[in-house]
């Protein structure tokens, strides 16, 4: 079989032009390195840019990349028309059996709507419902994305739904759909499997009274908690760092948060807020490697968002064994279960952020096994292999129906 995966090189997102290899959203990237362990597919990954790079022309054994220049007027301001005629020319010569874009955002829906071939679609941010939950500037970039995405979802083939939240949100509009979760990077999976011998080390230290001091995921106190998304009205920081007030009172602990911050309103008062509590800190945008490392000694990852599909940072905690406190909300609750994987909290009631990071800071054995629990469903339900294999069922069922 021989795929067109379309998706964005983020050297194009970041403005990196200067690196002379792409990389991908986590959600994309955990697709290919799924797809390069089976052997009898051929892979095309086809990515547009505004600036000509240097790039690899193979990713993998059996997965080719294709970098496309387009100029600027081809890209938002056209409706990524010439994103689409350069993609359609690409897609002549490759001649594939089938399409999947990755995304709604950018240019992937769009170019393989306008393409003559089979085409599926996966949908990692909701756009229309991210508009319900918090406005969209009219006339805006992302108001704009919104609006191309109700025209390019009906006329897909069938979409693949990372959660259920998604799957309710488009049944209505394509013939078939599918709920499959997105892939998790085998890094983050070796990094759980450290963490739990590290765990089992300290209960085994502990249990044979050999010095064991307090300790929360093996580590010496203050207890690290991470809160790694972009900081905006969505995902709800500030209200988090408030309700955390009380708490900080009376319990040692320090909050990092990363992700991109803009310099609006909400951006400015975040900043304020953090530099003025000594338990917190905001360390900008960090890459994977940097996030991984991050992992390795975080007590609890907490989402305090509004409204999300399929979280990334949520299944690389799993699969990293860290605990996770987050909102249930959107498709979250597909990813964790509240209970024995995760703890879930409620965005509208601000309360509920301090209770439940009191909870797992005080109650270490209940965390652990959480985290346990969640590392090995991250491995069952999340590894790369497992995806890429319900991809293929879905393609070879798409290509059997015509």
């Amino acid at each position: 079989m021989r795929l067109a995966l379309l998706t964005t090189d983020n050297r194009e997102n970041y403005r990196r032009y200067e690196l002379d290899k792409p990389y991908f959203g986590t959600a994309p990237e955990g697709l290919i390195e799924g797809f390069s362990k089976v052997p009898d597919l051929e892979v095309h990954v086809i990515s547009c840019t505004q600036k000509a790079m240097a790039s690899p022309s193979k990713l993998a054994e059996n997965v080719w990349f294709h970098s496309l220049c387009v100029p600027k007027i081809g890209w938002l301001k056209s409706g990524y028309l010439g994103c689409a005629r350069s993609i359609r020319k690409k897609l002549e010569s490759i001649n594939p059996d089938l399409i999947h874009a990755q995304g709604t955002e950018r240019d992937c829906a769009i170019s393989a709507v306008l393409s003559p071939y089979p085409r599926l679609l996966t949908i990692h941010g909701n756009l229309r419902l991210i508009k319900k939950q918090v406005g969209f500037k009219p006339f805006s970039a992302i108001w704009f994305q919104s609006i191309l995405e109700g025209i390019v979802v009906p006329r897909f083939d069938g979409i693949i739904c990372i959660t259920n939240y998604t799957q309710e949100a488009v049944a209505l509009e394509v013939k078939r759909t599918w709920v499959v979760p997105n892939a998790v990077d085998l890094s983050f999976l070796e990094l759980g499997e450290k963490r739990m011998r590290r765990r089992d080390e300290v209960n085994n230290d502990k249990n044979n009274n050999s010095g064991f001091k307090s300790q929360v995921s093996g580590l010496d106190f203050p207890p690290i908690i991470l809160v790694v998304a972009n900081v905006d009205e969505r995902k709800n920081q500030n209200v988090f760092i408030r309700a955390l007030d009380p708490l900080a009172k009376k319990m040692n602990f320090e909050v990092r948060f990363f992700g991109n911050c803009g310099v609006d309103a909400y951006g400015l008062e975040f900043l304020s807020l953090v530099k003025e509590r000594s338990w917190s800190s905001y360390g900008g945008m960090i890459g994977r490697e940097e996030l991984r490392k991050e992992f390795s000694s975080a007590t609890i990852l907490a989402l305090p968002t509004l409204e999300d599909n399929c979280p990334m940072v949520v299944l690389e905690a799993m699969a990293a064994g860290v605990p996770v406190m987050a909102s249930k909300v959107g498709g979250v609750p597909d990813l964790i279960d509240g209970s024995t994987t995760g703890l879930f909290c409620d965005p509208q009631d601000p309360k509920s952020f301090s209770i439940g990071v009191q909870r797992l800071l005080e109650d270490q054995d209940y965390a652990h096994q959480m985290a346990s629990n969640a590392f090995h469903e991250a491995m069952n339900r999340f590894h790369p292999k497992v995806i890429a294999e319900k991809h293929l069922e879905i393609y070879r069922e798409v290509l059997s129906r015509g």
